[in-house]
Order: structure tokens, then sequence, then C-alpha cells
């Protein structure tokens, strides 16, 4: 946009040299026609980065929409896909994976939930089928005591941007539009903040961070051509800056990751390309052109940190093999295409061959990375996401997103309905290994709250309302039974178990016969002590 400016100004200017005889009326007109052009330029530049965006008082009023069937405007949040096409994962190896760790039995379908108490009664007496709860025991016991109930835990003044936990979850990271990152420790059930950083080089805000695999230090990125590097512990203070030494001077890494062995960092940014930096060389020495628009998500495929995976405005996510990767070789191995819109974020399963992305087309899709998309499916994929004329950061959702408009050739697994993505870049994650054994994918919401899907079903299993404004961030504790989400309404919200809310999602086919006068808040943490007796069943 900076060039095309530069070109207008730049006839602008000829014209008023070449036309010095022309009558005083004249020049006033070209004068006030070059004013209103530049106000248009600005006026655009902003909306585009974020900075504003139009609303009306009038709610039957769309900005920029078109009075037709096609473009008239419905809520933020699509409604739910009541029956998901499960034709694909049905015959996945995925589905049979986590059938088997659940305890499948031998018509591969889940066997019928047992009461807790039950379960615990079996294990007390050694007669548990491997004399302890499997991954796939906790995720049944978890499945009846997901999160419901909110409560306020921070509070601030603008907007929240980022929150994420650690990989031990000891500590939560806050990063808000007020140039300030916060660190709390979060151990023992704690939520108290020990350190404050004052941002670098933000423009707009901070818009990405992540902990190194050690937790000793956090990274974070804006507007900037640099990622500032800060240490988590400790009384001395590291804030470095990381140049990525970008070409474009209107410049952010949207995305950045730290590598598994804590040497290298990826970023991906505006311009479409992937960056590398070497810590040890301490410069960058990887860039990569990628994407035809806007990187707005990276993430390595496992601890390997030899496959990585992009995602972009460009409708793509592309699978990239870090082994293979230079300035002169810069070629995917392979391409995602079955979005109609642009994708706000990418996570790994980490088991090296399942994703997820989340995209503007309101839904997120689960991949298997053996099976890339045809050439078919990708120009398909560049044809939908051309034709978009909306946007999402300030225009509501057209109705005809509200159609399930599939990409020839699309080969994802499954694809996941009922979240609204508006405003900003939303986050998507596969739910703990430890606590879920990851059977749900769970992502912020437009409309300010929490979604939680069943990976097998496609089918919301919670909806989460709790915040006035869009949740942009959510992070499940990697061992513990709770999420923090992050919202724009300028607070974090820490989800919890309560037996007293949301009853009607409560388990109505359980055993009553069983006693269950114990402490239904303290069944989940009491499996994790496998060698003491429950107290009352």
């Amino acid at each position: 946009m900076g060039s095309r400016q530069s070109d207008e100004r730049g006839s602008s200017s000829s014209s008023r040299q070449n036309n010095t005889a022309s009558p005083p009326s004249t020049s006033r007109r070209e004068e006030a026609t070059e004013r209103e052009l530049d106000y248009t330029e600005l006026l655009a530049y902003l909306m585009r980065s974020g900075q504003i965006r139009l609303v009306s008082s009038n709610p039957d009023w769309a900005l920029g929409v078109e009075d037709s069937d096609d473009d008239t405007t419905i809520e933020c949040c699509p409604e739910a896909d009541l029956n998901p096409d499960t034709e694909a994962i049905d015959a996945s190896a995925l589905k049979q994976q986590m059938l088997f760790r659940a305890g499948m039995n031998h018509n591969c379908t889940i066997p019928k939930e047992r009461p807790v108490t039950d379960m615990l009664q079996k294990r007390a007496v050694g007669s548990c089928l491997r004399g302890n709860f499997s991954r796939g025991d906790l995720a049944m016991v978890s499945a009846s005591y997901l999160p419901n109930s909110m409560r306020s835990i921070a509070q601030y003044n603008t907007k929240a941007f980022c929150g994420n936990y650690s990989k031990d979850g000891s500590v939560f990271l806050s990063a808000c539009q007020d140039q300030v990152l916060r660190v709390y420790d979060t151990t023992k059930g704690k939520f108290e903040k020990f350190k404050e950083i004052r941002a670098r080089d933000v423009g707009w805000s901070i818009l990405d961070t992540a902990f190194s695999p050690d937790g000793n230090y956090l990274i974070y990125s804006s507007w900037s051509e640099c990622i500032h590097l800060c240490n988590v512990h400790g009384e001395f203070q590291t804030h470095n800056s990381m140049d990525l030494e970008p070409t474009d001077r209107h410049f952010c890494p949207f995305s950045i990751q730290f590598s598994s062995n804590n040497k290298e960092i990826l970023a991906g940014a505006n311009d479409g390309f992937l960056y590398i930096y070497d810590r040890e060389l301490n410069k960058r020495t990887t860039r990569i052109d990628a994407h035809e628009d806007d990187i707005n998500s990276v993430k390595f495929a496992d601890d390997s940190s030899q496959i990585l995976f992009s995602g972009g405005d460009d409708g793509m996510c592309k699978v990239w093999d870090r082994r293979m990767l230079s300035d002169t070789a810069c070629d995917p191995v392979g391409v995602m295409a079955g979005h109609t819109d642009g994708i706000t974020c990418v996570d790994s399963k980490g088991d090296g061959r399942h994703l997820i992305t989340n995209s503007k087309d309101q839904s997120v899709k689960l991949w298997d990375l053996r099976v890339f998309s045809p050439s078919s499916a990708i120009s398909s994929c560049r044809k939908a996401v051309a034709g978009q004329t909306w946007d999402y950061r300030w225009q509501q959702l057209p109705r005809r997103s509200k159609r399930t408009n599939n990409v020839k050739g699309d080969t994802s697994l499954m694809t996941y309905r009922g979240h609204g993505v508006l405003y900003t870049c939303i986050r998507c994650h596969f739910s703990p290994a430890f606590t879920t054994d990851q059977k749900y994918i769970y992502c912020g919401c437009a409309t300010g709250g929490i979604i939680i899907y069943d990976v097998l079903t496609g089918k919301i299993v919670r909806k989460l309302d709790g915040h006035r404004e869009c949740v942009r961030d959510v992070s499940w504790h990697p061992f513990e039974n709770n999420i923090i989400s992050s919202s724009w309404d300028g607070s974090h919200g820490m989800w919890e178990y309560n037996r007293d809310v949301n009853g009607e999602w409560e388990d109505d086919d359980s055993d009553d016969d069983s006693d269950d006068s114990g402490n239904d808040d303290d069944i989940f943490h009491r499996l994790r002590r496998p060698r003491r007796q429950p107290q009352r069943l």
C-alpha cells in the first residue's frame, strides 16, 4: 500500500507542476481532491490494520453489504452443524487409535460410560485392566467434568490479545494492548502476578507470544521488524531484539514459535514470508516466500521441529520440511486446501500426523498430514478465497457464509462449525493429552465465549459464554481441569467445573444406584493420585 501511496502522490505532484498556468479555482479543486484521496487512503490503512472498526447504531444496517439475498448479514456466530459429515474420519486411522485408547469393544465402539465412583472402586481394589487409570480412562472421566463456569481472574483497561500457559502449566503469560506483558505464577492453584515487562516497538498491540521449551524465556511480536526475547525468572533482566531483516518497512510477524531444541525461532509475517532466526548465530538465517498473502499462523508438527505448518490469508495451509529449506529452495512438501477464506490459526496434535486450521469461513478443519490436497482443490480454494468481498475485521458475517460450501477435492478429515471468527485472528487448539487424551478441539469465539468440539463426532459438547466481547485466545492447562480465556473486554476468565452450573450437560444415563456422596468437584483431582484410597464411595 505504501508504494501505491507514493505513486499517487507523485503523479499528483507532477500534474501540479505541468499546470502552473491553471486558473486558481482549478488548482483549489485539485488540492481538495488530493486531500480527499489522502483521507481515503488513511482510512483504508487504519481499517486494514485493525486500528479502527466502523459500527452503526442501526442494527439493520450492514456496512458495505449489498441489498441482495446472498449478501445480507447474520449474527456473528453461525449455527452449529447438527449432523456433521463423519465419513472421512470414520474411515481414518485416527478414529481407531482414539477408540483403542478409550477402551473400545469388539464392535469398535466406545463402551458406555461407567459411574466415576465405580471406576474409583475398581481401581482401589486393583481390578482395573492396567492396574491404574489410562489416559483413555482419564478422558472418559473428564468428559463429565468439563469446565462450565467462569470467574474473572484479571481485568485490564485495554484488550487482552494473548494468554497462554507454559509447557508445564506453572506460568501464565498475558499480553494486552497496553504494551505490557504480565507473568503469573499458577502453581498450586494460584494466579499471582510476579513480573511485568514493558514491551518495545509496539504498533497497535502485542500480537503473539511464546514460551521457550524450558520455560525460562518468552518471546513476543508486534508491528516491528524485530522479535523480542525476555527472561521469565530471575532478578536479572534480559530484553533482546532479534532483527528479521525484512524488505518491507510495514512489517509484522503475526505468529512466532520456538523450536524444540531452543536454537531457532520460527515466524510467519504479513509479507507472506517465513522467517527462521538462529539464536546461536544471533541472526536471521532463512527467509522463504511461502504464501500469496499474510501468514497468520505457524506451528511445528512435533518435538523434532523438522516438519512445520503455515496458514495464511490465501486460505492455504502449507507443510514444510525444515531440512529442505533455504533462501533458494522454498517449495512446500504439500498443501492442505479446503477452506473458502483465510486461515487464522494452525495447531498440531503433536503426533507428526494431524493438525487443525481455523478459518474466516467460520470453520475448523482437521487434516491428516499423509493426505495432501490435489491441484484441483488448490485451484478451487484460490478461486473461493479470491471471491470473498467482505472484511471480517469490521463487517458482519455475510449470509452466504451460513451455507456449507465445500471445496472440490477437500481432503480434510472433519469440519467443525458453530463458532464465530470475526474482528481478529481467533485461536484454536487440541485439548490436553494428559487429562482429555486430545479428544476435543476448543477455540475462541467472536461472541465472547469458548466452543469445545468432539474430535470424532464434530458436535459441540460445550458452549461457554461469559465475556462481553470476542475471545481471541484460549489456553487449557496441560495437567489441570481449567481453561483461561483472553477477551477483548479486557479480562482473563478461568473456566472450571461447577456441579451447580449447566446441569443439562450432565450424563443422565449414569447409574443412580451408586453412592455419590463424595465431593464431585474433587473427583477429577483424585484421579491423578493412583495409590490413594477414595475417602467415600
